[in-house]
């Protein structure tokens, strides 16, 4: 960075030695905020979410975005000379997050006893799909399977549906930003009085629990009632109207009505006020039950005219709607543009290109500047420079390579 200190984690040195998504994404959160990420991945198998997705000219387009902000540097951590590297690079971290099944460090002898020997200060997050003790804990912990197990899968879909699978890594996305937040929980009680003063700890994160935490009162509902949230599509069993409209051009609205003000809004916008006398219209939970009637009123009067034209009149009479958006909307909204949202990194192989950026702003750096200082490099781009910063010699290293403990 050319600015000392122009963003919070300024000074933070993270090891991101897991692969796929959960782990790499808690690490380009904290990289977005400035701290420095270094990238650990195997001689021979760098991490696979470089070949997740589309790709342009033979450049994983994902990666780009995951692995912004990362010095890249391969290791066989199977090696003697490989954990010697890990090692000295653990001496001079703050942070370090894995996601091999349990025991596997210790397999190799570089577990968390180990690490803490070289740098008590160290913070490990250990992320996988059902924590570190339990049953469950060594069975392979993709995201599919906590957003089945969650019990998300079985409340999304249309009611006579099967239970529905989200189209990308959501359970991965959502723990990783509970596991970028234990971090920071970690690092504080680090850096303060109490008992962890000085010292690190590890975090074991299983990626089930932070869905499951997402999903509200289910548990308590199911220990209080003995029953469960039933797939209801795009609905909602606590208000109405709320769902998907089609309009004239083809295109999509969604509406929701949360408030009574916004309900009683839109069904005049709509024409048909005369809803707001029925007695069943004063409580979303009772205007849920009425869904088939309202949204028979709004998606016709929707479906008379075209998207912006609703939008407009919607936003007119202050009723909540908003455009379904295909990424050409995003990337021209004006909204997005006016916080920041898209971010454009020159690359240094496929030039300009645009992604979204941090996730929120701070009054100390408002437009996000030094956020994003590199996209995605290619396995091992600084593995010659780190190794130098460690003190190897150029005859160390070239041993390193040639016994394959460095790629």
């Amino acid at each position: 960075m050319s600015t000392s200190r122009v963003l919070p984690l300024d000074g933070l040195v993270v090891l991101d030695v897991s692969t796929l998504f959960a782990g790499p994404m808690a690490a380009m959160h904290l990289g977005d905020a400035g701290a420095r990420v270094i990238k650990v991945e195997h001689t021979v198998r760098p991490d696979p979410s470089r070949g997740h997705g589309a790709a342009k000219d033979g450049h994983n387009l994902w990666w780009k975005t995951l692995g912004r902000n990362k010095e890249t540097i391969q290791i066989d951590l199977h090696s003697p000379d490989g954990q010697d590297v890990l090692k000295r690079l653990v001496a001079q971290a703050d942070v370090l997050i894995e996601n091999f099944r349990p025991d596997t460090l210790e397999k190799w002898g570089i577990g968390y006893d180990v690490l803490s020997a070289v740098n008590p200060r160290l913070v490990m997050a250990r992320v996988t799909g059902f924590g570190q003790v339990g049953p469950y804990r060594r069975r392979p912990g993709f995201g599919t399977l906590a957003e089945a197990m969650s019990g998300f899968a079985a409340s999304t879909g249309e009611p006579d549906g099967p239970p529905t699978l989200p189209p990308f890594g959501l359970a991965d996305g959502i723990a990783s930003l509970a596991t970028a937040y234990a971090i920071m929980a970690a690092l504080h009680a680090r850096n303060t009085d109490g008992p962890q003063q000085g010292k690190g700890q590890v975090v074991d994160m299983a990626i089930v629990e932070p869905m499951l935490g997402m999903l509200g009162p289910q548990i308590t509902r199911w220990d209080q009632l003995r029953d469960a949230q039933p797939r209801t599509g795009n609905r909602s069993a606590n208000n109405a109207p709320r769902n998907t409209y089609k309009t004239a051009d083809g295109k999509w609205v969604a509406v929701s009505t949360s408030a009574q003000s916004i309900a009683e809004r839109v069904v005049t916008l709509v024409g048909r006020p005369d809803f707001i006398d029925q007695p069943w219209f004063a409580s979303g939970a009772q205007r849920a039950q009425h869904a088939d009637e309202l949204d028979e009123a709004v998606g016709a009067w929707i479906a008379q005219r075209n998207r912006d034209e609703v939008v407009t009149a919607f936003e007119e009479a202050q009723a909540a709607i908003a455009a379904i958006y295909e990424p050409e909307d995003i990337v021209n909204d004006p909204q997005f543009h006016a916080l920041g949202t898209i971010r454009y990194v020159d690359d240094p192989d496929l030039g300009r290109m645009a992604m979204q950026g941090p996730l929120f702003r701070l009054s100390s750096n408002p437009n996000n500047e030094h956020t994003i200082r590199f996209s995605g490099r290619s396995p091992g781009h600084d593995t010659h420079h780190l190794l130098d910063e460690l003190g190897y010699s150029a005859d160390e290293v070239q041993q390193l390579r040639e016994g394959g403990a460095v790629r």
